[in-house]
C-alpha cells in the first residue's frame, strides 16, 4: 500500500492526482469482484475481511473527497471558464455527473451495510446485482470525467487555476500547504 501512496503524483498537477484517484478506485472494484467468489468459497475469513476492510476504508475516506474535489472544485471553475462549444457540453454533463455522485452514494449505502457485516465476520454474503450495478456506474462515470471533463480542464484552466485546484484538494485532505 505505501508504494501506491509513494507514486502519487504531486498536488501541482491535480488532475494527474484525480486521475490517480481514479486507479484507486478501479483497484478497489476490482476487490469488490473478486470478493464474489472468494466469499461464496471461503466465506469472511481472514483474507476476505482484510479485502473489505481496504475498500471500506477507500469508499468511506477517499471517495468522497474526490467526489467533493469535482463539485466543490474542479466543476465550479470549468463552469466559469468553459465558453461555447465547452459551455455547452459542460451543461450536458454536468447534471449527468452530479446525479452519478448521488446514486453512487446510495449504492455505496447499501454494500457498505453488507461489507460492515463481512468484515466482522457476521456475514459472507455480498449482492453480485449490486456490486456490478456500482462498477458500472463508476466505470460510465470516470470514462466521462478522464475523456471529457479532464482534457477540457487541461485544456482551459489557467496555471493559477491548476494552482488552486490543486491547493484545494491538497487542504481538503489535511495536507500542508506550503
Amino acid at each position: 500500500m505505501d508504494i501506491l501512496f509513494a507514486s502519487a503524483p504531486s498536488f501541482d498537477q491535480p488532475l494527474a492526482v484525480l486521475k490517480h484517484c481514479h486507479d484507486r478506485i478501479r483497484k478497489q472494484l476490482s476487490t469488490l469482484e473478486k470478493l464474489l467468489p472468494h466469499l461464496e468459497q471461503h466465506g469472511a475469513d481472514a483474507e476476505a475481511q482484510k479485502a473489505v476492510l481496504a475498500v471500506l476504508k477507500y469508499f468511506q475516506n477517499a471517495a468522497p473527497l474526490h467526489h467533493e474535489d469535482e463539485e466543490i472544485d474542479l466543476l465550479p471553475t470549468l463552469v466559469q471558464t468553459a465558453q461555447a462549444a465547452d459551455a455547452e457540453l459542460l451543461a450536458t454533463l454536468l447534471p449527468k455527473i452530479l446525479q452519478q455522485h448521488e446514486q453512487m452514494a446510495a449504492q455505496w449505502h447499501s454494500l457498505e451495510a453488507q461489507l460492515s457485516l463481512i468484515a466482522t465476520g457476521n456475514a459472507a454474503a455480498l449482492s453480485h446485482s449490486e456490486v456490478a450495478a456500482f462498477q458500472a456506474l463508476y466505470q460510465e462515470h470516470m470514462q466521462i470525467e478522464e475523456t471529457q471533463i479532464a482534457p477540457m480542464a487541461m485544456r482551459l484552466f489557467s496555471a493559477e487555476q491548476m494552482q488552486k485546484l490543486g491547493q484545494a484538494m491538497q487542504t481538503r485532505r489535511g495536507v500542508n500547504v506550503q
